[in-house]
């Protein structure tokens, strides 16, 4: 094909999801002219699966991506129509903030932002190869005849790669919600040496509300008090609607056991490799054949529209059947689909290819984010995009790229788990892949990261001056309870006891039952804002937990700070192990906290690699 010059950008970002966005707007708000090519302007935004932003983990990263400039959290806030704080009955560090949202103005909301975004130029399209000239990625080649020269791309493809829709014994070559896949940039990338996976997911059905008995179901509210997910959202109130919880039965169960055969998962139909932890009905009952039932969510998909989503309810089986087992559940009896669940293979890219910058090690400028890289969820996909971007605007400018640690981020351990440890499934965040999780509270995010998001030049003044406030009034807060004695009278009222020695006041806040909130009030300090006091109350309570999470950072920043040279020739260090030889050769990992981290280097091999190169 003769191709047309379409003009030049510095930075162009392939792809309109979560991690698209993102990446888009840090470049343009970074000062860079930027395109988003995306294959259908109407996807912007779109959340295929479910209706909702935030769970276990998941808020953390919205929580960090909105401390670090970004846009999911202000969105979610101004577009949710219920919100609930999950795990409040265990400490803070599991905390987790969750948002239904309404679908299709939260789409409106992102896309509108994009439009007004200085610096930004949105185009409908397929890209479906990149020009790379002497290792750099000099320009992308559209569908239509362009040449769009470029200084950087992002690649954020989410599951269009050569996306196929399976239902049953029936399937086509569709990205999701029936929209067009992309076709022909897995070979472009192929082709320049990068090694594809094929996986997939899946997504419940949609159901007409119209057609459900609610009052067979429980509802779930949200809460009373909004907690919203940007520190920019301030105090929200809004009238909230409630979703409902159901559970699958034994007649459910049975009519997915005498169709299982159908099952494009079980026939081997479907090649590609699902998620763990998001797996299809007919996995949990063959999986799980004793449990009795499995808990759905009936969850509203906007307030303009009668669709519901069925949460759990996943699946792959033929359309018939699908209704067939619906129809067994309280409450569904009588269900009308308005679309079947389906899976949806795709390809993806083997993220041990990327650097920890999420730049490919063999294309300089090149930049992968999102489902490209192998996990899943729009929370993932948004935190990889704010990363990408970032450092795609530090490589036009010739800087050192941002690199956010396990013990700094949650979006650091996702990244970290991606390049160094690899994935063979779709990746999911959950609390338990933090090693320092009471340091990576959602409470605490902007104190981790706002900084760095200013240094980067992505936070705005009004953001700023909101985070140094709050950092403020938790340190001055924080020293007058540290220092001053606590009086008998607040004891006695408070306690409810005698003083058993001298205190100071954050003493009585470590007490069981004692709120921040509370204590100041007794003591006639002006109640600050809740985030403030949330953020008080956890360092004080916690302050002995955290201190020891802190000394094992301190040596993990030891490993972290031991720097390895490029290029080193593993293959040839006596003493390490064949397997440890050939993963650290594959890897090249950047430092010795890295190459701890690959599976298949035993501590024993650490030990070599110290001497090593101490001795080099």
């Amino acid at each position: 094909m003769q191709y047309y010059d379409g003009g030049y950008y510095d930075l162009i970002v392939v792809g309109g999801g979560h991690a698209g966005i993102e990446a888009a707007l840090a470049g343009a708000r970074m000062g860079k002219h930027t395109l988003l090519m995306t294959l259908n302007l109407e996807s912007i935004g779109l959340m295929p699966c479910n209706p909702s932003i935030g769970g276990t983990a998941k808020g953390h990263l919205v929580r960090e991506i909105d401390a670090l400039g970004g846009q999911m959290g202000l969105s979610i806030d101004a577009t949710f129509i219920q919100s609930k704080m999950l795990n409040t009955g265990k400490g803070p560090a599991v905390h987790s903030l969750r948002a239904q949202a309404d679908k299709r103005q939260y789409q409106q909301f992102m896309k509108q932002t994009l439009e007004h975004t200085q610096n930004l130029e949105i185009r409908m399209g397929e890209i479906t190869d990149l020009c790379i000239e002497h290792g750099k990625v000099s320009a992308v080649y559209t569908a239509c005849g362009a040449k769009l020269r470029c200084g950087a791309v992002v690649l954020a493809t989410g599951v269009y790669l050569k996306s196929r829709v399976i239902i049953g014994e029936f399937s086509q070559e569709s990205g999701p919600a029936g929209l067009a896949g992309a076709n022909h940039l897995s070979a472009a990338l192929h082709d320049l040496g990068f090694s594809l996976q094929r996986f997939k997911t899946g997504t419940p059905a949609r159901v007409d509300a119209r057609s459900l008995d609610f009052s067979k179901m429980i509802p779930q509210y949200g809460d009373e008090k909004i907690v919203p997910f940007s520190f920019m959202s301030g105090k929200i109130e809004r009238e909230q609607v409630p979703c409902y919880l159901t559970y699958t039965n034994e007649r459910t169960h049975d009519i997915i056991r005498q169709n299982i055969h159908r099952s494009p998962l079980f026939s081997g139909q479907i090649k590609g490799t699902g998620p763990r932890y998001c797996p299809s009905i007919e996995d949990k009952v063959v999986k799980f054949p004793d449990r009795e039932r499995h808990q759905l969510f009936i969850e509203p998909e906007g307030l303009s529209t009668t669709e519901m989503y069925v949460q759990g309810m996943s699946s792959s089986l033929p359309e018939e059947v699908q209704i067939a087992f619906y129809r067994t559940i309280p409450g569904l009896e009588q269900v009308r689909f308005t679309r079947t669940a389906y899976a949806i293979e795709y390809d993806c890219i083997d993220s041990q290819q990327l650097k920890l910058s999420l730049e490919s090690r063999e294309v300089a400028g090149l930049f992968f984010a999102g489902q490209i890289n192998g996990s899943s969820g729009y929370e993932e996909a948004g935190a990889q995009g704010i990363i990408a971007g970032i450092n795609a605007v530090r490589y036009l400018q010739g800087e050192s790229p941002m690199i956010l640690g396990r013990d700094q981020a949650y979006a650091g351990v996702l990244v970290d788990d991606l390049v160094t440890k690899g994935t063979r499934e779709p990746y999911r965040m959950m609390t338990s892949r933090a090693e320092y999780r009471l340091l990576l509270r959602q409470d605490n995010a902007d104190a981790r990261l706002c900084q760095i998001g200013r240094e980067v030049g992505l936070v705005s003044d009004a953001r700023y001056d909101r985070f140094m406030y709050k950092a403020e009034t938790v340190a001055r807060l924080r020293r007058m309870l540290e220092e001053t004695p606590a009086k008998a009278a607040v004891t006695r009222r408070l306690l409810h006891a005698e003083p058993n020695g001298p205190q100071k006041l954050a003493d009585i806040l470590k007490r069981p039952g004692i709120s921040a909130g509370r204590l100041l009030l007794t003591v006639g300090e002006p109640i600050p804002d809740s985030e403030v006091l949330e953020a008080l109350e956890t360092e004080v309570k916690y302050a002995g937990y955290i201190d020891k999470q802190m000394r094992q950072v301190e040596q993990f920043r030891a490993l972290e700070n031991r720097k390895l040279p490029r290029n080193t020739d593993y293959l040839s260090i006596q003493g390490l192990r064949i397997e440890a030889r050939q993963k650290l050769q594959a890897a090249q990992p950047e430092n010795i906290g890295q190459a701890a981290r690959i599976s298949g280097v035993s501590p024993a091999d650490i030990s070599v690699l110290l001497v090593y190169f101490d001795r080099t």
